[in-house]
């Protein structure tokens, strides 16, 4: 693994290896930061567009699906990217079949800090905010499992954390079938109020 840290619960660094520590028992989230300058007019092309796209099946299928609806071409570099991150998550995952979701978002998805239901997802906010996390230390589990609001579930406001915009990131669910594993706690960014447009990519496992 290279350029990377690994602390507590999350590991952050500059290189694809890092995504390889969420198979590490502590770790639930694991955030590979980058710069996606290239991709630029691409995903202002896409946020014009506005781009709504849900597919699923394996990485052959999906490809070939994105294409043959027209939003993006077979040459595009964000194509190639969503291959790149397809073909990380399946490495990590050893998954073959995926649903992925390539969206314009405009409003508040998911306000309330919570766990996914899920074994692993990867995310990528290519334009806008990324998702806010918290460490495992930050987080009243009681409140969070009492459905609480976020006021009750955060210990500590100003020890939120938020991925950078472009970063690939993978978070653990509360289906790991990982005995003793606490899935990460996250939320997605308020923008409704800010008319803001995030281009986002999930891939889930099917």
């Amino acid at each position: 693994m290279h350029s990377s840290t690994a602390v507590r619960n999350w590991a952050i660094g500059h290189s694809p290896d890092t995504l390889e520590y969420i198979l590490n028992n502590e770790v639930n989230i694991a955030i590979y930061e980058r710069s996606i300058d290239p991709f630029q007019a691409e995903i202002d092309r896409l946020i014009d567009s506005r781009a709504d796209l849900r597919v699923s099946g394996n990485i052959d299928t999906i490809l070939d699906q994105i294409i043959s609806e027209s939003v993006l071409g077979a040459d595009s570099k964000v194509l190639k990217d969503i291959q790149s991150q397809l073909d990380l998550f399946q490495e990590i995952t050893g998954v073959r079949q995926f649903r992925l979701l390539l969206a314009v978002v405009n409003s508040n998805m998911c306000r309330r800090f919570h766990s996914d239901v899920n074994d692993l997802r990867l995310l990528c906010t290519y334009s806008g905010p990324g998702t806010l996390w918290l460490e495992n230390e930050n987080v009243n589990r009681k409140a969070l499992n009492c459905h609480g609001g976020n006021e009750d579930i955060v210990l500590n406001e100003e020890e939120i954390r938020q991925a950078t915009t472009g970063s690939v990131v993978l978070l653990k669910g509360s289906r790991y079938p990982q005995r003793g594993i606490e899935a990460i706690v996250h939320r997605s960014p308020t923008i409704e109020e800010s008319r803001i447009n995030r281009l986002l990519l999930r891939i889930d496992t099917n």
